[in-house]
């Protein structure tokens, strides 16, 4: 699977778990926006969104590398890096 493919994949998985856990109009969810100011992500959701992006790339994701997590970019960033960590 290339890595554009990747990617997608992950931002659609994302953007779906947004949607259906935390009620996020799909509409705002865009590469750009940023999780806690226009999402309305508290940490506990981002902790959520941890516990998600594991079960999506399989690795376990450390606390110290979401902590400089700001928009759905740096999220899809860092899935993919854990993911090619394969």
């Amino acid at each position: 699977m290339s890595a554009v493919m990747e990617r997608e994949t992950i931002y659609s998985e994302i953007k779906e778990y947004l949607v259906s856990a935390f009620d996020v109009p799909r509409d705002l969810i865009t590469p750009e926006a940023d999780l806690v100011e226009q999402l309305n992500l508290d940490s506990i959701d981002a902790i959520d969104l941890m516990v998600q992006l594991k079960e999506i790339t399989g690795r376990k994701i450390e606390p110290d590398e979401f902590r400089g997590i700001r928009t759905i970019d740096d999220v899809l960033n860092l899935a993919q890096k854990k993911h090619a960590q394969g």
